[in-house]
């Protein structure tokens, strides 16, 4: 009889959706993916939703190419994790009311505009941590209480975007906490709902209600769940959620460990027992996210990074695409000195939480080169990594002793010491690449009862990691 160690994770991102087998060992056994993206509202003109049954398709097809490849009678759990805040309004019987508004609609952007006619934007923040992103869940109730309140009154449920996934394949209905945690909805440090929030927005808190932790069973693959997947009918089903959560714990991290997940947005985020929600956190662009241990919360900045690389490298290497554009580019900027020749980027946008400024480049001369330039926007970057990290440990209580660095920009080396200069402390990569998916599997490990809980999976994880010390030029940066 084959030994069940293998974990089947969905994982659905806003660009790709994917399904992967991983084992005990952290191991990836076999991944498919296929590409993600919004669709129209065809009820409000301008608006972007998901499509919740064509990325359930996506995923289902998926699934039976990676059980195609794998031994099934090794599958001991499954687990589902996604970006945050996204979700709708379901019936009894399990029929979505409304499609899922994604969170790159922009029909909430008044409503968060105009939350003080509901809720006083500090004390909205001060209960539940999260910082006021016009994206955020609270804004889509209101909007859907403002203009469909009969979306509401027909419901029995609100399911977030992966128990909606779980519903299919289980028929079960039941949130998880790292969702909860991104919603604008609770009081964050008793880790449960406000009743004082919904009452003020006009929305019953039953309708958000069960809530369970990461690695809870969520309920097993039932009979529609086969024929839609492929998996075996019986196979439990262990909630995971928000992917940041559980990117930060398959990381490695350890309480007071800040995380780096770079890429397109880099998120800063730290694992600790104590957050601060005050005035202060908030013009910061600090939020405090529910991890997926239950005791402990995520402090959190994010900005946006190699999206303003990519600008860069369209602008000022046109000629050069993929491995030889990246190469050619860190080529450049090694030669460059500490402080860049005098260039200076001041990336506003970095700054600015809803990303609507602007930045400029000084001390440019005629013999300034591109490679100068891009080491001055590494640099500028590595800046705004110290002040997310200043922040966070302001508002944790603690002092970093590393960074942990995940992600596509982890893979930079230039970029990688510069932080390390800039910040003044190691930083640290991992050979473990996709920490999403192997937080996620951690707790369905637990929960099946391979390890004794998701702390004694992660022990068993071989993460080689390497250390990025300081070099001589951190004196330059102090």
């Amino acid at each position: 009889m084959s030994v069940r160690d293998v974990i089947i994770v969905f994982d659905c991102g806003a660009t790709n959706v994917r399904t992967v087998a991983i084992d005990t060992k952290g191991v990836i056994l076999a991944s498919e993916s296929m590409p993600n993206n919004t669709q129209p509202d065809t009820e409000q003109n301008g608006g972007l939703i998901w499509d919740a049954f064509e990325i359930w398709d996506k995923l289902s097809t998926t699934c039976r190419t990676v059980l195609g490849k794998v031994d099934k009678e090794r599958i001991a759990a499954i687990s589902v994790t996604t970006f945050g805040v996204d979700g709708t309004f379901v019936d009894q019987t399990g029929k979505l009311l409304y499609p899922v508004i994604s969170w790159q609609c922009q029909r909430s952007n008044a409503v968060m505009d105009n939350i003080d006619k509901y809720f006083p934007i500090e004390e909205l923040y001060s209960q539940s941590g999260v910082y006021p992103h016009s994206f955020n869940t609270i804004n889509k109730l209101i909007w859907l209480k403002e203009n469909r309140p009969d979306v509401i009154e027909k419901a029995t449920n609100f399911l977030f975007i992966p128990s909606l996934f779980v519903m299919f394949m289980t028929g079960e209905k039941v949130n998880d906490a790292t969702m909860m945690g991104t919603s604008m909805l609770t009081n964050q440090k008793n880790r449960e709902w406000s009743d004082r929030i919904f009452e003020k927005i006009g929305v019953p808190v039953s309708l958000f209600n069960p809530v369970a932790e990461a690695g809870e069973t969520a309920g097993k693959i039932n009979k529609k769940g086969h024929e839609d997947t492929g998996l075996p009918v019986g196979v439990p089903v262990f909630l995971a959620g928000h992917d940041t959560q559980f990117a930060v714990f398959g990381s490695g991290a350890e309480l007071h460990q800040p995380v780096l997940s770079s890429g397109t947005w880099e998120i800063l985020m730290a694992r600790s027992t104590q957050f601060s929600s005050t005035p202060v956190q908030l013009k910061a662009g600090l939020t405090n996210e529910l991890d997926a241990q239950s005791d402990i919360f995520n402090i959190g900045q994010n900005w946006l990074s190699s999206g303003v690389l990519e600008w860069f490298s369209n602008s000022f290497y046109p000629e050069l695409k993929g491995d030889k554009l990246y190469e050619t580019m860190i080529v450049d900027a090694m030669k460059v000195p500490p402080g860049s020749n005098g260039i200076k980027v001041d990336a506003a946008f970095l700054r600015d939480n809803e990303h609507t400024g602007g930045g400029s480049i000084t001390g440019i001369t005629l013999n300034t080169t591109r490679g100068e330039i891009y080491c001055a926007m590494l640099e500028s970057l590595s800046y705004r990594l110290k002040e997310a990290m200043v922040t966070l440990e302001e508002a944790g209580g603690f002092t970093t002793d590393k960074i942990i660095v995940v992600g596509g920009g982890s893979k930079n080396a230039l970029w990688n010491q510069l932080r390390a200069d800039v910040c003044g402390i190691p930083v640290q990569t991992i050979a473990q690449k996709e920490t999403t998916v192997l937080g996620a599997a951690l707790f369905a490990m637990a929960g099946v009862g391979i390890f004794g809980s998701a702390e004694e999976a992660r022990k068993s994880i071989e993460y080689n990691p390497q250390i990025i010390e300081p070099s001589e030029a951190s004196k330059y940066y102090d």
